[in-house]
Parts: structure tokens; C-alpha cells; sequence
């Protein structure tokens, strides 16, 4: 168990968090969320006790032991990769390290054979004789190969680190388990693997995500910070979403009785917690709904910007043909041969290991890259607008948000382009905000107002979900359902990929499998469709090798 009583924070003048009491249980698994900038990273540093609150404290059951995942991909650049997973369990690596400078003494005296004896049974005791094939196991289970396990850290791609540290942090059953953006950099088979681990996971386990796939099939809690306080909700990010939105409504229901309101609840947390899977934490998560009163339903401060991209004028049938197209970035392959026929109204989600060669497509389709090879040709009635993974180029001019949407836009009247804005959020004193200033989300909320203020009947995004608070990620989610034009997209974002994408194509250095009809969730599922995405990789690592 682990608990904040009365945390406060203060930066200067700013609180983020004011009288925070919370308790985190055995057998739970937490969801904290909140909007960016509202501190969430920032207090799971007061819970692992790396930053000290200006008030209150963190109390933990005496004896457990917390387990964070590290931040920063450098810090064991000079360990090898099974070490570093070892030294997740600090205690056990101390002791490790103890216990082999003792062997290692020319002069081994009777005091350090004492001391080695008693190491040696602290060593058994926290099961050290199977920490190696531990570690080994995590790590291949998280996709690094038994290859890499002896080289160092410094030696592994930016990528491979990622899942070294979340190895690490997995390590050695911690008590208290306190993850910040833990898929970070995952391929979705390997999101699919962490996920069942937490499922698995029988102590406590707090996380930091905006995969809300990931939050729903993980948590049995969500825990919300809003306006400086945290509040504790029940169920799933979903249950949490779903349900706050139904209190919010009928508030502004004035008229509705309170029966009725009441009854409506009810009947919502019933329908909910009778859909539970089999996995552990859902049907905790049905028990739990099980016991919830009405009254623990509260609306949400929330605010959502509003995404609707509508086109200007239809397209034709002829959308996108790409013949044989080649590319490769620094003689290495990102894709061949590749021939796809963009039909109307298809939403193409590109999938690979490589995001690299996702993006390399994008940049040639968009004019800012030469292929190699192989050539494509728009339809003549397409218009189309671009994001970009990184935007920072659209930002360097010392411009206010006013003068920097009014940019693209024909329309120049000051009150037509601050429209735009308001749907992004950027109100009032927000919207005379320089843009080299804006945050990572800010700035991605401006893009999407500037290509909303163009009317495209053909988006092609690059990862548009990374930076995004979950508001904005189910805002853009919505927006591109009811989108009726054609859409080329790539993320990591399950829920989203569900739920926009109508055509699957998965994009290898030999090859490109191309599946249209089916879900994410059908794609990953089909046998067939898996031998051949292995068989797909498989040919281009003995490429490699």
C-alpha cells in the first residue's frame, strides 16, 4: 500500500496539487490522468520519493519495496543490458556487488567469509540464484533477443533501451510498481505482452498513459487530477469517461427528477460491469462496479476541443496510385516495390516496426521527399492537407496564434480564424500566445486547426496522437470517424487505429501486406495474416544479418 496524505506542491505562485489524500491497494491497478501540464509524471516522483512535496507526505507499508521506470535512456549506457534489468531490484544488486568484491579480495579474511555467509542468505531469500534467467526472460519477452543480453546499454538503439529500463522496472516482483508511459516506443505485440503482465500483476501498480486501449484493459481504478485535486473513480478509463459524461448531462438537465437520474446510473453501472472479460482485472473491476453508489459518479471540469475536418469539395473516384515506389535512408531499406491503389473514402492506417519508413512514405506523397524508385500520382480533384511527426519548422516565426493561423487561411478576418482556435481551445489571452512558446500539445491543437481551416477531402497524418492529452486524442479520434473523406494515418494508438482505419497496410523492407475490411484488432488475431507478417520480418533480419 501506498499513500499521499495531504500532498501539496508550489512552483512560485503555482499549486498542482493542494491537499492531495489518496491510497493506492494490493491488487490494483491505477490509471492517473489529467490534462498536460497538471503533473502527473510529476507525482509519481513524490510517490517514489524522487522529488519531496512542499507539504504533506507519502507513507508506504514498511518492508516494500517501488519499482519506477527510468526516464532517462542514458543512465546505464555503461552496463551491460542483463545488468541493468538486475539493478531494477536495488537491494539485490547491492548485495550482488557486496558479495563479489568480497570473493574477488586476495586477503579473504574470516570477518569477510562472516560477511559473505550472510549476504549469501539475504542473496537466496530474495531468490538471486534465478535473477539472471529472470531478467533474461523479461528481456525476451519485451523483444530483446538473448544477443544483445551482454552488450551494453550504450551499444542498443534508442528503441531497445526503452524496453531494457522497462525490463528493469519490472524486475523482481516490486511491491509497488510506478509506470510513466510505459509503451512508449512498443510495437503492439509487445503492448499486448505488458498489458497481460499487469493483468497478471498481483500488488499494486500506478501508470501514466494516453493509450486508452492500454488504460482500459490495465485499470481497475482511474485516478483524475483536475484543478489541483485527485480524485478516485472506479472501473476503467472508459467507465470513467462514459459515466462523467452522463453526470454532466443530466446536471444540465434541470427539469429531470431526481428518480430518474438515479435510475439512469443505475442502469448505466449495470450494463457496464456486466460487460467484464476473463482476464483478473477485469472481473475486479466487475466487482468493484458491482459495489459502486450513485452518488460516486461525478461530472468531469474536462474541456474537449472540437475536431471536424469537412472537405470543400468532394474528391473523385481517383484518389492515390502508387506504383513500385522505393526508398532507402542511409543505405538502409525502408521499403520496395510498394503498389497500393487508394480507393474514395478509405482510411489507411500504415503499420511497421520501422517508423522511419512510415514516414519517409508520407514525406514522398507530400512532396518533401524524393524516392528511390517507383513512382505515384494524386487524383486531380484531391486537396489535401499534411501532419507531419515534427512540426517545429511551422513554428519558428515570431507570429501570435492569430497571425499564425491567419497564414493559411483565404478568409483574413480576425474573428473567422479566432473561431478556429477557440474549437483547439486557444480562447481570449490564449489565442495571442507567441507560437515559438507553446507546448508539444499545443502546438500539434494548432496543426489540426490549420489543416481544419484548409477543407481537405485527403488528410495524411504522422503519428498525430504523440504529445496529445486524452481529451484531444478522443476529440481527434471523433473527428476522423465522422470524416467523410480519405485518410492515410500511422500510430501507435490501438484504440485509435480500431476505430478509424477501414484498410491495414503493414509496410516491411520486402514487402507490404494489404488488408482491407478488417479492425486492428481482427488484423492481429488472423493466423494467416501473422505467418506472413513473420515471414515478412524474417526475410529482412537475415537481410540484415
Amino acid at each position: 500500500m501506498i499513500a499521499a496524505n495531504g500532498v501539496t506542491l508550489q512552483y512560485g505562485k503555482r499549486r498542482l496539487f493542494e491537499e492531495a489524500n489518496i491510497v493506492f491497494s494490493k491488487g490494483n491497478c491505477y490509471g492517473l490522468i489529467g490534462a498536460n501540464g497538471s503533473g502527473k509524471s510529476t507525482f509519481l516522483k513524490i510517490l517514489s520519493g524522487e522529488i519531496d512535496p512542499t507539504a504533506g507526505k507519502v507513507t508506504v507499508t514498511p518492508g516494500e519495496r517501488i519499482s519506477t521506470l527510468n526516464q532517462d535512456q542514458f543512465a546505464c549506457d555503461e552496463y551491460p543490458v542483463l545488468t541493468t534489468v538486475i539493478m531494477g531490484h536495488a537491494e539485490l544488486y547491492k548485495v550482488v556487488q557486496e558479495k563479489d568484491a568480497l570473493y574477488a579480495k586476495a586477503d579473504f579474511s574470516d570477518a569477510d567469509g562472516m560477511r559473505v555467509s550472510e549476504l549469501e542468505g539475504r542473496f537466496a531469500e530474495m531468490d538471486g540464484w534465478n535473477a539472471e534467467a529472470d531478467a533474461a526472460k523479461l528481456l525476451s519477452d519485451l523483444g530483446i533477443p538473448e544477443n544483445l543480453h551482454s552488450l551494453q546499454m550504450k551499444q542498443l538503439e534508442a528503441s531497445q533501451k526503452v524496453r531494457v529500463l522497462l525490463a528493469q522496472a519490472l524486475f523482481g516482483n516490486p511491491d509497488i510498481l510506478l509506470l510513466d508511459e510505459p509503451t512508449n516506443q512498443l510495437d503492439m505485440e509487445t503492448c499486448m505482452w505488458l498489458e497481460e503482465f499487469l493483468c497478471n500483476f498481483e500488488n499494486t501498480a500506478i501508470v501514466v498513459s494516453h493509450d486508452r486501449h492500454f488504460l482500459d484493459n490495465v485499470c481497475t481504478h482511474i485516478a483524475d487530477i483536475d484543478f489541483g485535486k485527485i480524485q478516485l473513480y472506479p472501473g476503467n478509463y472508459t467507465f470513467w469517461l462514459q459515466s462523467s459524461q452522463l453526470a454532466l448531462r443530466q446536471r444540465s438537465e434541470a427539469n429531470k427528477k431526481i428518480e430518474d437520474k438515479r435510475k439512469e446510473l443505475q442502469e448505466f453501472i449495470a450494463r457496464f460491469s456486466a460487460n467484464a472479460s476473463k482476464s483478473k482485472q477485469a472481473t475486479s473491476r466487475k466487482k468493484i462496479l458491482e459495489k459502486l453508489t450513485v452518488e460516486q459518479i461525478k461530472p468531469s471540469s474536462r474541456k474537449y476541443p472540437y475536431v471536424n475536418f469537412q472537405f470543400e469539395r468532394d474528391a473523385g473516384n481517383d484518389i492515390l496510385d502508387i506504383r513500385d515506389l522505393g526508398k532507402s535512408v542511409d543505405g538502409q531499406v525502408m521499403f520496395k516495390n510498394l503498389t497500393v491503389h487508394v480507393n474514395k473514402g478509405d482510411k489507411i492506417v500504415f503499420l511497421g516496426r520501422n517508423a522511419l519508413a512510415k514516414t519517409a512514405l508520407f514525406q514522398i506523397l507530400t512532396g518533401e521527399l524524393e524516392p528511390d524508385s517507383g513512382s505515384f500520382k494524386w487524383g486531380a480533384s484531391t486537396s489535401r492537407a499534411y501532419f507531419p511527426k515534427d512540426n517545429n519548422k511551422y513554428f519558428s516565426a515570431d507570429l501570435n496564434l492569430i497571425d499564425w493561423l491567419r497564414q493559411y487561411s483565404r478568409e483574413q478576418d480576425e474573428n473567422f480564424v479566432r473561431g478556429f482556435l477557440g474549437r483547439m481551445l486557444f480562447s481570449g489571452e490564449e489565442s495571442l500566445k507567441k507560437a515559438g512558446v507553446l507546448s508539444g500539445g499545443e502546438k500539434v491543437r494548432c496543426m489540426l486547426a490549420r489543416m481544419m481551416l484548409v477543407g481537405p477531402n485527403v488528410v495524411v497524418l504522422d503519428e498525430p496522437t504523440n504529445h496529445l492529452d486524452l481529451e484531444s486524442i478522443t476529440s481527434l479520434n471523433d473527428g476522423l470517424e465522422r470524416f467523410k473523406g480519405t485518410v492515410l494515418f500511422s500510430s501507435h494508438d490501438h484504440q485509435f487505429i480500431q476505430t478509424v482505419a477501414n484498410r491495414i497496410i503493414e509496410v516491411t523492407p520486402h514487402g507490404h501486406i494489404d488488408i482491407q475490411g478488417t479492425t486492428l484488432d481482427e488484423f492481429l488475431a488472423d493466423e494467416n495474416i501473422k505467418a506472413r507478417r513473420e515471414a515478412l520480418y524474417k526475410t529482412a533480419e537475415e537481410h540484415v544479418g
